[in-house]
């Protein structure tokens, strides 16, 4: 018969075991993953704001959609990497591709280098700048134009530039959300990210233009870009 004390210490047991089981998970949690998730929901945050956020007019006519969530203001100070995102492009009228890792690096973030974090949100609005941005490394501005996006909820918001450039620039800092210019960026595809969402070795061409199914932690972003069908 087991006693009241040895009772006791086998719970003491399997609390200790629950907790280090619960730390566990979080540590091993994958990050990239993670951040996946995170991209899906600032983009909905964003898109979701009553009078500042991306005209839906862009959105349907865009080509590409590239999302970095909370690029750390360190990153900035020392000149090194910027941060980590996703790319996912049209494969139909209301369908995207599984979204392919990216990297962000260099650049100019203006006034809002600033801010704690700040979000990143492109638009790519033509086939070529899709295929630039698909390649293993791009400079932003440097064999395309990019401009910063205009803020508002038609298409009167737009600019001249809006109406020109290959690709629109956005970014959030500190609940501040306007069109950025992201001249001398380079976006360069993320492939250890790639391996760590899809188990194997992939580059952004093979996801974005591959039968490549998209991953759960992607449900968000995609769902939500399925709200804005091509009108191109």
């Amino acid at each position: 018969m087991t006693t009241q004390p040895a009772r006791s210490y086998l719970r003491l047991c399997l609390i200790i075991f629950l907790a280090a089981a619960s730390l566990f998970a979080k540590k091993t949690k994958n990050p990239s993953t993670v951040r996946l998730h995170e991209a899906g929901t600032v983009l909905s945050e964003i898109m979701s704001a009553p009078d500042k956020g991306i005209p839906h007019e862009l959105i349907e006519k865009s080509h590409c959609v590239v999302v970095v969530p909370g690029l750390k203001k360190a990153a900035f100070v020392v000149g090194g990497q910027f941060g980590r995102g996703f790319i996912t492009c049209r494969k139909g009228h209301d369908a995207w591709s599984a979204p392919a890792a990216v990297r962000i690096e260099g650049g100019s973030f203006g006034f809002q280098i600033g801010g704690a974090e700040i979000d990143v949100v492109l638009l790519v609005m033509n086939e070529r700048g899709a295929d630039r941005l698909l390649s293993s490394q791009f400079t932003l501005g440097g064999e395309s134009s990019i401009a910063a996006g205009p803020v508002g909820r038609s298409a009167t918001a737009q600019t001249d530039a809006a109406m020109t450039a290959e690709i629109l620039s956005w970014s959030r800092s500190r609940g501040i959300f306007a069109g950025i210019s992201l001249q001398g960026a380079t976006l360069r595809q993320d492939i250890d990210a790639n391996t760590a969402i899809y188990g194997k070795r992939l580059e952004n061409k093979e996801i974005v233009r591959g039968p490549v199914a998209v991953p759960k932690s992607a449900a968000r972003l995609i769902r939500l870009l399925k709200q804005y069908p091509s009108v191109s």
